[in-house]
């Protein structure tokens, strides 16, 4: 693939999670959240959007939204579990981004907020209206996503770089 070939990121939030009482890395999903999880992957799949490498934190919540979404996907991609998306800064989520290799077309994400919409939102450079008015209005909730194109490498990856393409919430349908 080449440097100058088109990319996607799909920065997917994690499902609802439950408030147990339990260490806040340990949270599990809520009843809501696993249906959620499942629809988003459903969703994913029905857009053709088929991840090359999946990013996913650590935290317990993010490991089981990624579980149930991959069951709907048509093939289960590489995926590395990655502790600094956990509670990552923007900057922090940009310098992982600036890591992937060259070979990836279609990143998938799997984080949290307040870093997916802040990431989200300084990638778009450029946005479909619709989509960009409906994250800016809503936010970004549990298991919402957000997908951003660029053209470039992924070391180019900084603030504006993309074009917000699609951003869907669960409830939305």
């Amino acid at each position: 693939m080449s440097v100058d070939s088109p990319r996607t990121i799909v920065l997917l939030r994690h499902a609802k999670a439950d408030w147990p009482s339990v260490a806040d890395h340990e949270r599990p999903l809520a009843e809501r959240g696993r249906t959620d999880a499942s629809v988003a992957g459903r969703r994913l799949a029905d857009a053709g959007i088929t991840p090359d490498l999946v990013l996913c934190s650590t935290a317990a919540r993010t490991r089981e939204t990624w579980k149930l979404a991959a069951h709907e996907m048509p093939q289960r991609p590489r995926t590395v579990y990655e502790e600094r998306l956990y509670e990552a800064s923007l900057g922090e989520l940009l310098a992982l981004l600036n890591e992937t290799p060259d070979d990836i077309g279609t990143l998938l994400v799997i984080g949290h907020n307040p870093g997916m919409h802040a990431l989200a939102d300084a990638l778009a450079g450029t946005a479909e209206a619709d989509a960009l008015a409906r994250m800016n209005r809503g936010g970004f909730p549990t298991a919402a996503f957000g997908v951003v194109t660029f053209s470039g490498s992924w070391k180019s990856v900084e603030h504006g770089v993309g074009r917000l393409a699609d951003y869907w919430v669960p409830h939305e349908g």
